[in-house]
This record gives structure tokens, C-alpha cells and sequence, in this order.
């Protein structure tokens, strides 16, 4: 129904997502050290503001989320009402969240990309890219951990050869059906491959962590 948001977010449960990336263009973190902490006991008390967007910011906010995910944009006026209060909260290690009636539906890192909450992209999968890891990687991602090359090279492992260094992907699992992760490739997908040692990925956001559990902010 237009003008309001009406999703229903599963509990326990998981998604496949897969994302069509802007041509020409690239988005950086900086300063990502802090990326394995960053949802991992998020509450809350990490909102140092709420700020309700001018109608000029919004429009922006969409278009960049509409270039950032086009699947998204036939249902923009569902998941971002023109005409309800578009909030970005202010966090710490220059994390801001996109909200709509408290609920958290994008969130950014600095100056990069809008990526979805894990509960948005479940509603919604197939807008991003995807990767997928091995099965002995899967504990290491639900901790947290960034993903390293070898566990997308290895047999259980997927690479979308497409995917350009610095962009947003879905991280997927051996024997999966359902996205665990997002993630921000510290390398292309073609040097992941060729390079296969490192860190591949940054992992930002997971299942069971702070956004996860955060259905709505107070």
C-alpha cells in the first residue's frame, strides 16, 4: 500500500540477495578497522542523533539508494514513503542508520554507500551481488569475522566475477539458502581469485548482531 511501510520482518529467518552495481562509479570506507565491532553489540545507546531529513536530503537519499539497487526502485514509494518522515540517525564510528517509523532500513559508513539492513534485503532478494562461503567459514562470519579470500576460492565457495573492488555484496553459504552477511569487498571478485590470501571482503553487517536485533530504534 502507497504512502506507508508495511513490512514484515522474519524472525529467524535468512535471504538470497543479488545487486546490479553503478557503472562508473566508486564508493570507499575509510577507516574500517573498527567494522568487526561495529554492529556486534550495537544498541541504542550508540544514536548520538535523530534527525528528520528536508525533502531536498530525501530525494537525494532515494536517488542514491535507487542508483545504488535498482530492483528497489519500483517499490521506492513502499520502502521510503514520500510523504512520511525520512529519520537518519547519527551514530558513533561515523555510522549513520536510515530510518522510517523507527525502523532501520539502511545504514551507511561515512561518505560510501547505503547498504540494506539484512531484515530489508530479506524482503527484497535480489538486489545485490553475491558471494558465497565455504562451509567451514560460516561460524567465523556469524562472529563477525571479515571474510578471507580462501573461503570464497575453496570448492564450497562462489565468486560473482563481476564485482568491482569497494562494492556492496550479499554474503551467502555453502548448503545455504539465504544471505548471513553484507559485506564490502576490499578487492575485486577476479583478484580475490588470483591473489586468494587476505582479506577478500569486510564484513559489516551479520546475522544475530546488534542491527540484526534491532528491529526498530526507541
Amino acid at each position: 500500500m502507497r504512502g506507508c511501510v508495511s513490512i514484515s520482518f522474519p524472525q529467524n529467518h535468512i535471504s538470497f540477495l543479488s545487486l546490479s552495481p553503478r557503472q562508473n562509479h566508486q564508493n570507499t570506507l575509510p577507516n574500517l578497522k573498527t567494522n568487526k565491532t561495529m554492529f556486534k553489540k550495537f544498541s541504542s545507546e550508540e544514536v548520538s542523533a535523530q534527525n528528520q531529513v528536508k525533502a531536498s536530503v530525501q530525494r537525494k537519499i532515494r536517488q542514491s539508494i535507487a542508483e545504488e539497487y535498482p530492483g528497489l526502485e519500483p517499490v521506492m514509494d513502499d520502502i521510503l514513503p514520500k510523504k512520511s518522515p525520512l529519520i537518519v540517525a547519527k551514530c558513533q564510528n561515523h555510522l549513520n542508520l536510515v530510518l522510517v517509523n523507527n525502523v532501520p532500513l539502511f545504514f551507511s559508513v561515512r561518505d560510501g554507500p547505503y547498504m540494506p539492513t539484512l531484515r530489508l534485503l530479506h524482503q527484497y532478494p535480489d538486489i545485490m551481488k553475491k558471494f558465497q562461503v565455504d562451509r567451514g567459514a560460516i561460524r567465523f562470519v556469524l562472529s563477525g569475522a571479515n571474510i578471507m579470500c580462501p573461503g570464497l576460492t575453496s570448492p564450497g565457495g562462489a565468486l560473482d566475477e563481476e564485482v568491482e573492488a569497494e562494492r556492496p555484496v550479499a554474503i551467502m553459504a555453502e548448503g545455504k539458502q539465504h544471505a548471513l552477511a553484507i559485506g564490502f569487498t576490499k578487492m575485486s571478485a577476479k583478484a580475490i581469485k588470483a591473489i586468494n590470501k587476505g582479506i577478500g571482503v569486510d564484513n559489516l553487517h551479520y546475522l544475530n548482531d546488534g542491527l540484526w536485533k534491532m528491529e526498530k530504534l526507541d
